[in-house]
């Protein structure tokens, strides 16, 4: 038996990548609710701080089930990239 050992941000990448190959692989609709780490692609950024201060400042609409759980809503992430875009001229 072979034993890997991830640090638990890999993880989560790793089961995030995982569960979307899966939804792809069935044609499943877009969940409405997404962890951080999605939430950070989709915003192209890669600090923990940036996602809160656009939670703090509520930029992103967001859900706190439990104490360390937070997840983001897909449809105001996508809704705060259109406010900030800069059309062409």
């Amino acid at each position: 038996m072979e034993v890997i050992c991830l640090e638990s941000q890999a993880l989560y990448m790793l089961v995030d990548k995982v569960v979307e190959q899966i939804k792809e692989k069935h044609n499943v609709k877009e969940d409405k609710w997404i962890s951080p780490t999605q939430a950070m692609r989709i915003l192209n950024i890669s600090s923990d701080t940036t996602l809160q201060k656009l939670r703090d400042t509520m930029e992103i609409e967001f859900s706190q089930p439990s104490r360390k759980i937070i997840l983001y809503d897909r449809d105001s992430i996508y809704a705060y990239l259109e406010r900030h875009r800069k059309k062409a001229l």
